[in-house]
Parts: structure tokens; sequence; C-alpha cells
């Protein structure tokens, strides 16, 4: 499968992208959301979620470990493991319910989650780029294929 990459010159062009992103997902997804501090990866989420109809604060997990939204017609999860120093701190977090067909699934910081997150559809690679950013998208199933075409059409 074949990778996107897209530059970003700024913040706007990171919640641009969140909104992009949400228009075109064709029903659940789980998407690994990697890269350093202040990359962009927290930017993206909020933008999503939000264009994906959460209408309340969406806040940063970094210290809940995971916030859950109930949208119209399905979940929605945004995990952030930055705290966690091994997969089976998740263990008590109760993350069966990732697996919700049709559950939205955003995980920053994601291999510190190794073997206890459900399989990824599509992986997003943010890091600086100058003054901006860039982001690479990585499909690893057709949903994340469907995505990641939509968004070059």
């Amino acid at each position: 499968m074949s990778t996107l990459e897209l530059r970003l010159a700024d913040e706007d062009a990171t919640t641009a992208l969140g909104q992009r992103v949400a228009a075109v997902l064709p029903e659940g997804l789980v998407a690994f959301l990697h890269g350093d501090l202040g990359a962009g990866k927290t930017t993206f989420a909020r933008a999503f979620l939000r264009a994906l109809g959460v209408g309340e604060r969406v806040k940063s997990p970094t210290y809940s470990l995971v916030e859950g939204y109930d949208l119209a017609d399905r979940r929605a999860f945004h995990l952030d493991l930055y705290r966690i120093a091994d997969p089976g701190e998740l263990e008590w977090l109760g993350l069966d319910s990732l697996a919700e067909p049709g559950a939205i699934v955003l995980v920053e910081w994601p291999e510190r989650g190794a073997g206890a997150l459900p399989p990824v559809d599509l992986e997003l690679h943010f890091r600086h780029e100058g003054a901006g950013r860039a982001v690479r998208f990585e499909p690893r199933s057709d949903i994340g294929r469907r995505v990641t075409e939509a968004l070059e059409g």
C-alpha cells in the first residue's frame, strides 16, 4: 500500500487536515499517531474529533490516558500513552470497547501500548519540518488505504 506525504505550514493546516480526514472517513478507524512532542498529533486529533461531531471540549488524554466520546452512530476514543511504561499497564483501562464495530480510535504514542491495542488501519507520522510540520500516511488495511486515496484525489 502506498504512502502519502503532506506538508503542513502551520497549526491551521494541521487542523484543516484533521477536518479533511474526518470528511473522508468511510467507517470505523484505528489510527496510530506517531511523532515527537509538539509535532501536531493532538492538534490533528482535536480537529478530527470536532469534525466528526464531538460537541464537548476535546481534552488531551495525557493524564487520563483515554477519553471517550459518543457520536451520533458510534463511539470515538482518543488515547495518549506517553506516560505508559509497559503495555501491561493498559489492562485496567478496559480497552475492550476499542474493538466495537465502527469505533474510531486515535492513539498517540502507540508504541507504548504494543500488543494491547486493536489492529491499526492507518499510521500517521508527524514531524517538525522547518517552521512547519509534515505528516506521512501509511495505510495498514483497506480502510486506511481508502482514507489515504481519498486524500490524494
